[in-house]
């Protein structure tokens, strides 16, 4: 005897899901920790940048994964890019070392983003969309800037330590 296939949820319930989802995401990138006696929060983002190369990978891994699942909900492709654009600020100047963890800690891509895709995550299904194409394109060029500048923040540290040890 089989069983009839499941129901499918509706997309307005998967959409508030993964908007929960992608909130606390964001709030453990930028804002999770409380910095005691400032009323000021940081997250993991600029502690992860604190590891050259892989802490920048992680963190714009999972900076690129909220565009993805905005890009899934419907959320324009201009809105897209500016997201996309928040990340590609963020990860270029925060590949400087030290200055760009403090840089990291006060931009918070990732809470602009959020903001972003709350605009429009209410707005009906009509007339939004991102074709499978442009994703892609979007997000090998996230790819290629976050590897590129983690690359780039390996090679300056190690760099740096050269000319400290004077070898």
């Amino acid at each position: 005897m089989s069983q009839p296939p499941p129901k499918r949820v509706p997309s307005v319930v998967n959409r508030h899901t993964s908007l929960q989802r992608l909130r606390q995401l964001s709030h453990v990138l930028d804002n999770a920790i409380p910095i005691p006696g400032t009323g000021y929060r940081i997250g993991l983002d600029p502690l992860l940048g604190l590891l050259p190369g892989a802490g920048d990978t992680v963190a714009g891994a999972l900076s690129a994964y909220i565009v993805v699942e905005a890009a899934r909900m419907g959320v324009p492709r201009e809105t897209l890019l500016r997201m996309a654009s928040n990340i590609v600020l963020e990860v270029v100047l925060g590949s400087v070392p030290m200055l760009g963890d403090v840089f990291d800690a006060t931009w918070k891509a990732n809470a602009r983003n959020i903001a972003l895709l709350e605009t429009h995550v209410d707005m009906p299904q009509s007339n939004r969309g991102s074709d499978r194409k442009f994703l892609i394109l979007l997000i090998l060029g996230l790819a290629v800037v976050i590897i590129g500048f983690a690359t780039f923040s390996v090679l300056l540290v190690r760099l740096l330590i050269g000319a400290i040890s004077g070898g």
